[in-house]
């Protein structure tokens, strides 16, 4: 007879949404990272992604610090990030001032665009 292993080593699923606690402000459709550890019994620690640099999801609301924010993820998954420069469709995006998205210059590929989108305006992004 095969023993059962029953320990649950998973903690998100792919592509799941996840609760992070802000540890400085976060806007509303703009690409966040992890900026310190979980604490005990808390949520991930988040703010606003550096510019060109790796994130965790893109926020789905603002939260002030403190505060919780609900952190859509996953790859290929469609989300809206605000833009901080021009973006055409099909374009690589990488993360811009604030979390935003920009076109990727020399900074970490985060998602390509959907759609076109003007500066200050929301562009439809695929994850990577």
């Amino acid at each position: 007879m095969s023993t059962v292993i029953t320990t649950n080593v998973g903690v998100y699923a792919p592509g799941a949404d996840v609760t992070a606690q802000a540890a400085t402000p976060v806007v509303a459709r703009t690409f966040v990272a992890i900026v310190a550890d979980r604490p005990a019994g808390g949520n991930i620690q988040v703010g606003p992604a550096a510019a060109a640099g790796r994130t965790c999801g893109v926020a789905r609301n603002d939260a002030t610090a403190g505060g919780l924010t609900v952190l859509a993820r996953g790859n290929s998954r469609v989300v809206r990030v605000t833009t901080s420069g021009a973006v055409a469709a099909f374009a690589e995006v990488q993360v811009g001032t604030g979390g935003t998205a920009i076109t990727k210059t020399s900074g970490v590929a985060v998602g390509y665009a959907l759609t076109s989108a003007a500066s200050g305006t929301d562009a439809e992004i695929s994850l990577y």
